[in-house]
């Protein structure tokens, strides 16, 4: 094997290696924030810590450790893929959600399931009189998920419908409503 050839296996094995170790870094960071020593509670007052995407949230009681907070009944976009039809509408949410949370507290409605498999807290929130989640619906921004009822689930709906015929955020868009409407009857497929 000439030098050339060498050198680039060996930078090639030097990438892959520096991949997996920043790879297992960023994931054990990710379940250390989901598995925080912080607790809430019902009708608690939370505080944003940070916006992690357009349904979930890092939240913490006055003097308390954070913890990730995933709104009931929502799902949006995933923002992480560049140059996708939906990322501007991934990032829409995640600025709503900064805004509508940013310098206010939120009281904490906790879901029949307290906590998913990944350790996040299910739950509704509150900022003033404000669901959080169903103002996102509204503006266009998040489908409504359907996999686990939940009590407001039929406001929901109709708050999805009015965003619908109204076009609003995501539902302005052809390739981004299409896309919608795919996982929307996929989740309906799972319920059944």
């Amino acid at each position: 094997m000439d030098r050339t050839a060498a050198l680039f296996w060996g930078l090639i094995v030097l990438l892959l290696s520096a991949s997996v170790f920043y790879g297992f870094n960023a994931e054990k960071q990710r379940r250390g924030a989901q598995n925080a020593g912080g607790k809430i509670d019902n009708g608690d007052l939370v505080q944003l810590i940070k916006v992690v995407d357009g349904d979930s949230v890092m939240a913490a009681r006055e003097g308390q450790e954070p913890v990730t907070v995933r709104l009931i009944g929502i799902k949006s976009f995933d923002g992480k893929i560049e140059k996708d039809v939906v990322t501007p509408f991934a990032q829409a949410a995640r600025e709503s959600l900064q805004r509508i949370m940013t310098g206010r507290s939120a009281r904490v409605l906790l879901g029949s399931t307290p906590k998913d498999k990944y350790g996040r807290y299910l739950a509704t929130l509150y900022s003033g009189d404000k669901d959080v989640a169903l103002h996102l619906v509204s503006q266009g921004l998040v489908m409504v998920y359907t996999v686990y009822p939940f009590p407001a689930m039929q406001l929901y709906l109709q708050e999805q419908e009015l965003a619908r015929a109204g076009r609003r955020g995501l539902w302005a868009s052809a390739e981004a409503s299409d896309r919608a409407l795919a996982l929307i009857s996929e989740w309906q497929r799972q319920t059944q």
